[in-house]
């Protein structure tokens, strides 16, 4: 893509207040005032699939002993992100790693346009907190059966499984358990609207995301200040 093709998902956008009652901005506000006094060691930043993991008991099992904070907001795409990146939204912190998970709410672009959004914000962060690691998660299948933007959330993950490993400091999860049945179906006891993941849902994918934050935080430690 060209300089003269500029890329939606890696332009910095406000997510639009199309109810009118300015939530997101509202809660883009508060994440940076509740972070002023904290020392937080991960971030998670995202969308809705980041957001709702908060109210799940394994966020309390597996991530609040991390000292983790949660700044998901449903409905984001790349571009919605980088705009909270850009306005400061982490200026306050300086946590060792930031967990991306955004992307499908990226209607309308291409694998190609997703993951250029995601490699911004990864670089982007490497500007804003260079002693942390990113972990960017991978797009998760999506709708009941087959379909065009599960198709293009693969292709994003191949995309960004070739290009990560050449940033500084970042890598690649792709934590689906296996969502995708043999028939190709995906069962809403993991996806009860076949997007959002139910408890069960993220029972079966934070189990291996944990470890792998507590892989590179003991890697942190081992290699000292």
């Amino acid at each position: 893509m060209s300089d003269g093709d500029k890329n939606p998902a890696s332009t910095p956008t406000p997510l639009a207040d199309v109810q009118g009652d300015g939530r997101w901005l509202a809660l883009h506000h508060r994440f940076i005032a509740d972070s002023k006094d904290k020392e937080p060691e991960v971030v998670f930043i995202g969308d809705a699939l980041v957001q709702l993991l908060q109210q799940f008991e394994i966020w309390r099992e597996l991530f609040s002993p991390l000292h983790a904070l949660n700044f998901g907001l449903g409905g984001d795409g790349t571009q919605h992100v980088l705009w909270r990146l850009q306005q400061g939204e982490m200026q306050h912190i300086r946590p060792k790693i930031v967990v991306v998970w955004v992307g499908t709410n990226n209607h309308g672009h291409t694998a190609e346009q997703v993951a250029g959004g995601l490699e911004a914000i990864v670089r982007l962060l490497q500007q804003q907190q260079p002693q942390a690691r990113v972990v960017v998660l991978g797009l998760l299948p999506r709708g009941q059966g087959p379909n065009p933007l599960r198709e293009r959330n693969r292709r994003v993950n191949e995309l960004l499984q070739a290009r990560l490993p050449r940033l500084p400091n970042a890598c690649f999860l792709d934590a689906d358990p296996g969502f995708v049945h043999s028939d190709g179906a995906i069962s809403h006891h993991d996806m009860y609207d076949y997007l959002h993941l139910s408890r069960h849902g993220y029972a079966r994918l934070c189990p291996r995301l944990h470890a792998l934050l507590l892989q590179l935080l003991g890697e942190r430690q081992g290699a000292g200040p």
